[in-house]
């Protein structure tokens, strides 16, 4: 499958609409993190993933997710006492887009950020107002790379 996703910084006026949106908790680790490929594992809420991404042509990417139990999931982190990345992802319809803002919790206290999927890197899109600046093309901002922070 392939991901294509813009990604942004976001203005403290998100906070307004969050407040009354539930979040997922979504925990997320690294089995392999390489600069052209990643294994992931992510739990959210209930539900468990192991997800394998390759490196980024433009803001398209090739995605493999399966769904996996949640008791293997927390043992395969456990047992290879993989960093763990915290966040809680919020969904705000705008547009008949979906939007999903990110809050990240622990070192990275105060980064937020949201994306969004598209069917094709030149779709159009209308930025709800509050978006910031886009860092789409800035690696940093890559959940494989912030975990690198921990």
């Amino acid at each position: 499958m392939l991901e294509i996703e813009r990604k942004f910084l976001v203005k403290n006026t998100v906070i307004d609409a969050l407040n009354t949106i539930q979040p997922i908790r979504i925990i997320q680790a690294y089995l392999i993190n390489e600069k052209f490929k990643s294994v992931r594992i992510r739990i959210s809420n209930d539900r468990a993933f192991l997800t394998i991404k390759n490196a980024a042509t433009g803001i398209t990417r090739k995605e493999f997710e399966y769904e996996i139990p949640k008791n293997e999931a927390e043992d395969i982190i456990q047992t290879f006492d993989l960093k763990v990345l915290n966040k809680e992802r919020y969904q705000i319809i705008y547009n008949s887009k979906l939007w999903e803002v990110d809050v990240f919790g622990g070192i990275l206290t105060g980064l937020v950020l949201a994306e969004i999927e598209l069917h094709a890197e030149d779709e159009k899109i209308e930025l709800p107002e509050w978006i910031d600046k886009e860092v789409t093309h800035d690696a940093s901002y890559l959940n494989a790379n912030l975990i690198n922070r921990l």
